[in-house]
């Protein structure tokens, strides 16, 4: 008989989530599904006055499907706002989704939206009503970094929100490589403001999101989890930016080059690295405090 791939485990404030054993890692370790989308995914990024600016379509990257907690606290938060979300979402299985599907029962997100994540699983997409909310729902089955770099990933909608939950860079270094926040970066809509989230705090994926172009803030604290990250290819649309501060500890770190491939390795910056990371828009008026 083969060995379970994944476990319902419950955490110390009594909500349950999927542990991972492949990666032995745990979904959302921190305060559980619900609450962390609704710190990361909804309240930092203003997500349900941004619905209702947009006439047409919010398009929201829901890059880390897994056992689809965030995309089910977004479409909970949204559900009272006459809008119209199209959701891309991104997994290399199905297998999470499946196991959790399996246990809604313990997990106790899905009530109301186990309908629609059938036939996703089935179809691959799904269009449904939910009082005032009209949502298209798709789903890409690859290799997320292969994926972006193939010459097809123009024709995807250009997002305005990104929600990044990959393993963490130690045990799926795949997913936080240079070349796909580059790749990311280039794919976005240069006229269309894009916020991307994550739970990582790390040194190392900040520099990684400055590299590609973005401009990189503190986010919301969740759980134990003091800070995490929000990213935007828009200057001045968060409220938090890394400062120089910031920076000169980068500078100290011994973990903070990037990856450039998909092998987990710790280094500190290298000198091409720092000069870049200096002469980053974000901190050109502060170039005298970085100068050392």
């Amino acid at each position: 008989m083969p060995q379970p791939a994944y476990r319902v485990v419950q955490l110390a404030n009594g909500a349950c989530c999927v542990h991972s054993l492949a990666f032995d890692e745990t979904f959302h370790p921190g305060v559980g599904p619900a609450a962390e989308a609704e710190a990361l995914y909804v309240r930092q990024v203003r997500l349900i006055e941004r619905a209702r600016q947009y006439a047409r379509e919010f398009v929201i990257w829901d890059v880390g499907l897994g056992a689809a907690g965030n995309v089910l606290a977004v479409l909970r938060a949204t559900r009272e706002v006459p809008c119209a979300l199209r959701l891309i979402s991104f997994d290399s299985t199905l297998e999470p989704l499946e196991f959790a599907l399996q246990h809604r029962e313990s997990l106790g997100y899905f009530h109301g939206y186990e309908s629609p994540l059938e036939r996703l699983l089935q179809e691959h997409r799904v269009s449904f009503q939910c009082g005032p909310q009209d949502v298209q729902w798709e789903l890409r089955l690859s290799d997320f970094p292969t994926l972006l770099a193939q010459p097809g990933a123009k024709d995807l909608a250009k997002p305005h929100l990104v929600m990044f939950d990959a393993c963490s860079p130690a045990k799926n270094p795949g997913m936080w490589t240079q070349p796909l926040f580059d790749n990311l970066f280039r794919l976005l809509d240069s006229n269309r403001p894009c916020t991307v989230a994550s739970f990582s705090r790390s040194t190392m994926v900040r520099v990684t999101l400055l590299l590609a172009g973005f401009f990189v803030g503190v986010g919301h604290a969740i759980g134990d989890k003091e800070e995490t990250t929000i990213a935007t290819n828009t200057r001045g649309a968060i409220d938090e930016l890394l400062d120089p501060h910031w920076l000169r500890r980068a500078r100290r770190s011994s973990s903070a080059e990037p990856l450039r491939t998909p092998v987990y390795r710790q280094a500190p910056l290298s000198p091409e690295t720092w000069e870049t990371l200096r002469n980053h828009p974000q901190f050109q008026s502060a170039s005298a405090l970085t100068s050392g």
